[in-house]
């Protein structure tokens, strides 16, 4: 991200991508067992507990696993980037409250 914009928008545009990066990541968990469901109906008349171990023993499965947590992590990392911004912010405000403080001395 450019330090050459303002920070509100800085701000705006990690807050934005750090709400799409969380819906992705909700996605793929509130689905999970939907995604699970799926895939065991593949081993047809098999028992349930059967069919899961398969699945869950699968790389496909493994597979979606990784997908959710990296689409978590990067969600994550960008509420710390958000947090970050919001943290320079404060600095910035601070810093120029000092400034005004000493111009009246």
């Amino acid at each position: 991200m450019s330090d050459n914009l303002p920070i509100s928008e800085q701000y705006r545009l990690t807050a934005k991508s750090w709400v799409d990066a969380d819906s992705a990541a909700n996605l793929l968990e509130e689905t999970k067992s939907a995604v699970l469901a799926k895939m065991m109906v593949a081993y047809g008349d098999a028992p349930v507990s059967r069919a899961e171990m398969q699945v869950k023993a699968s790389a496909p499965w493994a597979d979606h696993i990784g997908k959710m947590v990296r689409a978590r992590e990067r969600a994550s990392l960008l509420k710390v980037e958000v947090e970050f911004l919001r943290m320079k912010f404060s600095e910035w405000q601070s810093e120029n409250a000092n400034r005004r403080a000493e111009m009246r001395l």
